[in-house]
Order: C-alpha cells, then structure tokens, then sequence
C-alpha cells in the first residue's frame, strides 16, 4: 500500500497550489522540494492578485508553504535523486523513500547562472531573470539575452514586443535552436559593465556591446529528468501534457513551468489546481 495518495516535486506556486486542491480533497500528499527555485530571484511582486504591497519571491514562497502545512500536507525539504513508476510511484531522496498512488511534476525549469563577472553584482541594475516581468522598463532599449535554446529564444520574442534592438548571447555555445530574426554573438562573455546599472557586455574578443539591460535565460525545466526516466514524453525540454495536464505515464502530471507556456505565477497556480484535480479523478478511477 502507498504512503501517499499523492506526492508532488516543487514547492512553487504549481506544488503548493496543487497540494492545497488534494488535502481539501482528503488526498494524503506529501510536497517534497530542495529550494523555492525561480521564486529566489524575484526581489518583488506586485502583479498578482490579492496582494496589497510587493513581497519578495521569498516572502510568497514562505507563505506557500506555510499554508499548504496548515492543512496538513507533509512538506519535505530535500533533493530528489530517483523515481521509479511500478504501479505506484516510488520517490527517492538522499535519506528517505516515499510510495505514492500519483505524482506531481512541478519543479520548474531550471534557471542557470552562468560565472560571469558582473552578474550577480548587477541583479536588480540591469540584470534581470523575467523577460515578462520587466521588459516594460526597457522599451526601445537595447538588450540581451544570455542562452543558447528555446527558453533564450522565448525571452527574445518577448522583448521584441518594446524593442527592435534585442541580441542573443550564446556565451560561446552554439545555438541549439535557429534564433531568427535576432543577432547571435557566440563568443564567451567575460563581463556585464556598468556603474550604477548595466551599460555594455565585453567579450573574449576584445570586442563589446552597449545594452541598457541583461536577460538569463540558460536551462531546461527541471522536472524533464524525472520525467524522462519514467518513460513520459519530452518536447523541446519541456513535459509534453494534454489539457488536463496528465503525461504519458498513468498517474503522472505536470505543472507550472515544466511544461511551458507564459512562464508566470498566475500560471503556475492554475497548473497546479488542474493536476490535482485531474489526480483526485485518477484516484478515484
């Protein structure tokens, strides 16, 4: 018999939301997650509903949790190292192994911070990690995207809507995607200049750029590993789900970032109360 009705990976807006749906269900759910993930790079939130001053990523994530606890979901604050599907899912973590009859993918994707000199100094000043958050401050600006793959290529677009002068650096790797219509420099950064914000990108070449703002945009969703090892379908590093957001693997759902679309909380909170209802309807089939 499984420990769990369900166990869910991430306790991000899209675990948390969907851990919320399964408790108030009766479902026994457990929330397992090493870190608050995209949630850790945001300084303030002022675009959600419901809040009535900013709060950081940090503040909100802390909220999440503490709610989800609050209805009696156990929360276990470790790294996932194996999962294996036979029947119930079995989750592994450094010290412990959990059973369940379902499982929720929602760790999000995963934001690489590539050592650059200048980056973390200038997070806030022209760094940014949120293409949709704060493209608004960069109207007809010129900017960058760091990244190499569909998620680079992603913010690009979106940038593209306040300005006509968006490049993408690959930081010396070659593009994994075709990057039209935007400029490519593959050559390896080795510093953000600025003094109060940002004001150039230099290169190994010699050579450097002049843009008023940086966006990261490195990595693949988190959620993709887990998912590949159980068999479920991945396109272009995201999970591939249906409307219901069920994978290829019975019992299996996804949400939030992972699976792509608008990469924002309000979307990740509707994620999650999907996967859980649709896991709550597994359940009871």
């Amino acid at each position: 018999m499984a420990d769990f009705d369900v166990i869910i990976v991430g306790s991000g807006p899209a675990g948390v939301s969907a851990a919320l749906y399964t408790a108030r269900a009766g479902l026994k759910t457990l929330i397992i997650s090493a870190g608050m993930g995209a949630l850790e790079k945001a300084e303030k939130i002022e675009n959600f509903y419901g809040l009535d001053h900013p709060v950081s990523g940090a503040e909100l994530h802390a909220i999440g949790e503490k709610q989800a606890e609050a209805l009696g979901v156990r929360l276990v604050r470790e790294q996932v190292v194996s999962v294996e599907y036979l029947g119930d899912y079995s989750v592994v973590t450094p010290t412990s192994s959990f059973t369940s009859k379902t499982l929720i993918l929602a760790t999000g994707t995963s934001r690489r911070t590539p050592n650059i000199k200048g980056l973390s100094e200038f997070e806030g000043r022209g760094v940014s990690y949120c293409a949709v958050c704060d493209s608004f401050f960069y109207r007809k600006k010129a900017v960058a995207v760091i990244g190499e793959g569909e998620y680079a290529l992603k913010e690009a677009r979106e940038l593209a809507n306040v300005t006509d002068n968006v490049t993408v650096l690959t930081n010396g790797s070659e593009p994994l995607v075709d990057m039209s219509p935007f400029t490519v420099v593959k050559d390896k950064i080795t510093e953000i200049c600025g003094e109060e914000n940002v004001s150039s990108v230099a290169f190994e070449s010699g050579e450097k750029i002049d843009v008023k703002g940086v966006f990261i945009a490195l990595g693949v969703a988190g959620s993709t590993d887990i998912a590949r090892k159980i068999g479920a379908i991945i396109d272009n590093g995201k999970i591939t789900v249906d409307a219901s957001l069920s994978t290829s693997v019975p019992g299996l759902f996804a949400a939030g970032d992972c699976v792509g679309g608008t990469l924002q909380i309000y979307k990740a909170v509707s994620d999650g109360a999907i996967a859980a209802r649709s896991a709550l309807i597994f359940i009871k089939k």
